[in-house]
């Protein structure tokens, strides 16, 4: 039979714009960002539903009065359609899809069309939920995301996905639908407890171990400012993690992983799987933390990642403040088999096709393998078990002697 082919190239322009004050009546890139690429008629206001995560807008108590401000002032060009709503993050508003349809339903009463508006100011949860809205609202309305979490600024925020959980598995409902551009205001982490400044951290050494042996260095060197959360040195490292993750996106050829291998995924298949055990009270990066250590040693016990790379990896996760180990390792199920195991299949079904996981052979340098050796995921878990209880001991021991005294 006859076939008719055709090869169909999209091209998609990303912008990430790095500020700070991005609601100060004087700063610019908003209003600029929602007047580029106006339709006609000439002149028309760009409309824009603003969505605002509820625990943010209690910690900045003028955030929603700057916000409405902010359009009062450029209201020649852009028009808020309702009060900034409030919406609480975290990864619970990516446990029901009812979230999804408030927002399906918010575009349709204020009329959000194809060339109008969504504004997401939120973490990566938030934003991930309000992506998918925006992405599913007629075949997709134009979305601004503006993380205020050093992982959505550094990772999540600036990449392409969207998505939400179901069937107990992470991101199962989702798009890929790159935002028509993002806003890194540094001023916006502000307010974040020292948990939720660091957990943004290890997706920077994560993408610095698969690409970057030059930024794992600039890492090391600002470990201790990073810990003590010195602002220029998380400013060079969310600008630089950033740059690297929109580099893989703009230029490996996979933007919407229609291929097996996800590099950027390195330490999640074991990550993803700890967050649901734990109920999510490991945060996302405290488990890739856990995730990148695991794969980390079991690298290294196949003898395909060098001693000497495999302690510089751990020993600066343990210097950024993460715990290499977490319980959840451990649980497993009836039959005494551990339930981390079944994420290696999880994350191959999410993706289909092989099972493709990213490995280390060097610091800046990923490669591919498609199969675990099982038993050496268990040493490797219980060699974490033991380094954990180690620097356990270590810190507890000066304690007790002081108390001796």
């Amino acid at each position: 039979m006859p076939v008719i082919e055709r090869t169909i190239e999209v091209k998609w322009r990303h912008r990430v714009h790095f500020t700070e004050g991005a609601f100060s009546p004087g700063n610019p890139v908003l209003r600029d960002i929602l007047a580029d690429g106006r339709p006609a008629p000439f002149g028309r206001r760009a409309k824009a539903l603003v969505v605002v995560d509820e625990s943010l807008a209690h910690a900045m108590p003028h955030l929603v009065r700057d916000l409405e401000a902010y359009f009062a002032t450029h209201a020649d060009t852009l028009q808020l359609v309702a009060p900034p709503v409030l919406v609480l993050g975290g990864e619970t508003v990516k446990n029901a899809y009812f979230r999804v349809s408030e927002i399906h339903a918010l575009v349709d009463r204020h009329h959000i069309d194809r060339h109008n508006y969504v504004i997401a100011i939120g973490g990566g949860a938030l934003l991930d939920m309000v992506g998918l809205a925006a992405a599913t609202a007629h075949r997709g309305v134009r979305h601004v995301r503006i993380p205020t979490t050093t992982l959505a600024q550094d990772d999540s925020g600036v990449g392409v996905k969207n998505g939400i959980n179901a069937f107990g598995k992470k991101n199962f409902i989702g798009t890929f639908a790159p935002p028509f551009a993002v806003i890194n205001d540094f001023g916006l982490l502000a307010t974040l407890g020292a948990r939720d400044k660091r957990a943004g951290y290890v997706e920077a050494v994560k993408v610095a171990c698969i690409r970057d042996a030059r930024f794992f260095e600039s890492i090391e060197r600002d470990a201790d400012a990073l810990a003590a959360f010195e602002p220029e040195a998380m400013k060079r490292l969310i600008r630089r993690s950033a740059e690297l993750h929109l580099d893989h996106i703009a230029r490996n050829g996979d933007p919407f992983e229609m291929g097996s291998a996800r590099p950027l995924d390195f330490g999640h298949w074991s990550a993803h799987k700890l967050e649901q055990l734990s109920e999510y009270r490991l945060r996302h990066g405290e488990a890739v933390a856990v995730g990148i250590a695991l794969d980390v040693v079991y690298a290294r016990l196949a003898g395909l990642l060098p001693d000497a790379d495999a302690e510089r990896v751990l020993g600066l996760l343990e210097r950024l403040g993460f715990e290499l180990f977490s319980q959840e390792l451990l649980h497993a199920d009836e039959d005494g088999q551990l339930l981390v195991v079944a994420g290696l299949e999880e994350f191959r079904e999410h993706l289909g096709g092989e099972l493709t996981i990213t490995l280390l052979r060097a610091i800046g340098q990923g490669f591919e393998v498609n199969a675990m050796d099982l038993p050496l995921v268990i040493r490797a878990i219980g060699e974490l078990r033991e380094r954990h209880g180690q620097r356990q001991r270590t810190v507890a021991l000066p304690a007790s002697r002081t108390a001796s005294r």
